[in-house]
């Protein structure tokens, strides 16, 4: 071990007490999913109808929270704050600080498409439009590439939404999966702090918190800050959040926004024009959510979404890559890539002029010419990105980490975000050929960008197959228009592998139970694809990126278990191959696993060097 990897090791250590999180419900293992790797080896779709029985966790959490009748008086008050000039903000960090941004780019999405279609009050909508705010850790740049620590500073978390000046008129949903993200408490405690209304949402008991960590008790005894504990259970895969913990975030949260929406369109619209009431929406979100999992499980649509795993399983196993295609699901899609590389340590989105690291194994393009104007539709606002000077990061975290933490600073800025080329301008930087696949996802209402030859999806997945790719189509929609592409698929390309995804017909503004669905599909395709290409062992993710403090302990106990060590020898491992593995990390380049490579220098008593070549070994098909 060297003196640097001792010394961090140590300074983990001495705080550990505080980020020793295997107790967490949602670090425990769900017993419907412990067997899942195997199973996805015998039965791709068994293995997927596992992954969505999970999800059944969701719909009972969610039951109850229609039956508390929570929902009505958090819609009064976010509608009270925004009738007084209040904001709204949606805080979190990592997944959920995905979820803030999807959750706001829905909202500003819904606002911009009504004045669009001509409203008696347009200025209150286009005021409306924008006052919803999300704080990410890390800032924007963290959509589309994992920041390094962020979370793991209240301070930061404190500063990012004040810098967006949240008030007394204001309402924050801090959102935070485990329940214990340092960041998420920080905007909670600075949302206190100036007046505003705080919820805290979260997914673990509230018993367990308040016994094992100091900061989340602090926040959960605090009269003040008001709770919504969502605890659906364990994950499907263990300690991932990105899928249940966030699910049920995400149902939940859109109930309230599309309550908000409709008693807000109120007083905007001509008098005597229906609209839909805002009471009835939790129980028809319910009875949609119902119907929708209950299609997600059926045989059929376990079948489909079997050959696209198989597909995606299949380039990437062969060191090809896959480009997605999407417009109004952009967001959805670039949340659940992204996710991926933390989670399966995957190669993350590559620069378009970043000739050194390793290219990524999926990328999304949107149809737009230049890709700011791209990034701008994705996210349906100006990018706002982390832009702090060295002597604001020397107030924030003190002399000895400043140097080391501006430099994480100064490596997510927005023009750093723009490197990531996601409109058209950035295909000629990631072309695709034989071996590689391209698949096209998209809602219904989008039909005619596949169904009409200058469409977006067709122009983009016919070029794929003239330059030999495979080619995919994800969409969800109703009947009606599912038979219509079911129907031209086959004239087209015999061979393009079709997700067709019914979902229930609804009336609701913001599409709410579509966007769950879709979060769903796409978390149990990336999750199925990662499984069988050897990432989880039965349900556990053997690939974690120890890129935070509560990773870096999840990772530890990962090692205690698969070897003899002892938590303190265990963590001193790790510290040695991350820093072995750092210098590719940090360049973007491929990397193994540092638990698996810690893992087998245990076991076998060997060298960094030979443990990655007998790691990779072994795990050659």
């Amino acid at each position: 071990m060297s003196k640097s990897s001792d010394q961090r090791s140590e300074e983990f250590l001495a705080i550990s007490d505080q980020f020793q999180l295997g107790g967490l419900t949602t670090e425990a293992s769900h017993p419907v999913t412990a067997k899942l790797s195997e199973t996805a080896r015998r039965d791709m779709s068994e293995a997927l109808r596992l992954l969505f029985d999970v999800d059944s966790d969701v719909l009972a959490k969610y039951a109850e929270f229609v039956a508390s009748g929570r929902a009505q008086p958090i819609e009064e008050t976010v509608v009270r704050s925004l009738k007084h000039g209040g904001k709204i903000f949606f805080t979190g960090c990592g997944s959920t600080g995905r979820l803030s941004i999807q959750l706001v780019s829905i909202w500003r999405d819904f606002w911009q498409r009504q004045l669009a279609s001509g409203l008696t009050r347009p200025e209150a909508a286009r005021d409306f439009e924008g006052r919803a705010f999300s704080v990410m850790a890390g800032g924007d740049f963290a959509l589309i590439k994992s920041v390094e620590g962020f979370e793991d500073y209240t301070a930061f978390g404190r500063q990012q939404i004040s810098e967006l000046g949240v008030s007394a008129k204001d309402v924050v949903f801090a959102i935070t999966e485990g329940g214990e993200t340092s960041f998420v408490i920080g905007t909670a405690w600075a949302g206190l702090a100036a007046g505003a209304k705080v919820y805290f949402v979260y997914n673990n008991p509230d018993d367990v918190l308040c016994q094992r960590v100091k900061r989340s008790r602090e926040v959960i005894e605090e009269p003040r800050i008001e709770k919504i504990n969502l605890t659906t259970g364990p994950m499907a895969i263990t300690g991932s959040t990105r899928m249940q913990a966030t699910t049920i975030q995400l149902c939940v949260l859109l109930t309230v926004l599309e309550m908000t929406v409709r008693d807000l369109l109120k007083d905007l619209e001509a008098p005597g024009r229906a609209l839909p009431e805002a009471a009835p929406v939790p129980m028809q979100f319910l009875a949609a959510l119902t119907e929708l999992l209950a299609s997600l499980k059926s045989p059929a649509l376990l079948a489909q979404l079997a050959k696209l795993v198989t597909l995606e399983e299949e380039v990437y196993r062969a060191a090809h890559k896959n480009n997605y295609y999407a417009d109004r699901l952009g967001i959805d899609v670039l949340t659940d890539t992204t996710e991926r590389s933390p989670t399966y340590c995957t190669p993350p989105f590559r620069k378009f002029d970043d000739t050194t690291a390793t290219e990524s194994w999926s990328f999304l393009f949107v149809p737009y010419a230049e890709t700011p104007q791209a990034w701008e539709r994705v996210i349906k606002r100006h990018p706002q990105c982390v832009e702090w000077t060295l002597d604001q990061v020397r107030k924030l975290v003190g002399d000895d980490k400043a140097a080391r933490t501006h430099e994480v600073v100064r490596k997510i800025s927005t023009r750093e975000l723009l490197r990531f080329r996601v409109g058209l301008d950035g295909l000629n930087s990631r072309p695709l050929g034989s071996g590689d696949s391209a698949v096209g996802i998209l809602l219904d209402e989008e039909k005619n960008s596949l169904l009409t030859p200058d469409g977006f999806h067709r122009v983009q997945l016919q070029a794929a197959r003239q330059a030999g790719a495979r080619v995919g189509v994800l969409c969800f929609g109703n009947a009606e228009s599912l038979k219509e592409i079911r129907e031209f698929l086959p004239g087209w390309d015999a061979q393009c592998v079709a997700v067709l995804a019914s979902t229930p017909k609804t009336d609701f503004l913001l599409d709410g139970v579509t966007r769950a669905g879709v979060k769903m599909l796409l978390n149990a395709l990336s999750t199925c694809t990662m499984v069988r290409l050897g990432r989880v062992m039965g349900n556990y993710m053997i690939w974690v990126v120890a890129s935070n403090l509560k990773l870096i302990d999840r990772s530890t106990r990962y090692i205690t278990r698969l070897t003899r060590l002892d938590y303190r020898s265990a963590n001193r491992l790790l510290f040695e191959v991350i820093e072995y593995v750092e210098p590719r990390m940090k360049s973007d380049r491929a990397y193994p696993p540092v638990v698996g490579v810690a893992v087998v220098r245990a076991r076998h008593g060997l060298s960094n060097e030979a443990a990655e070549q007998r790691l990779a070994e072994e795990s050659t098909p």
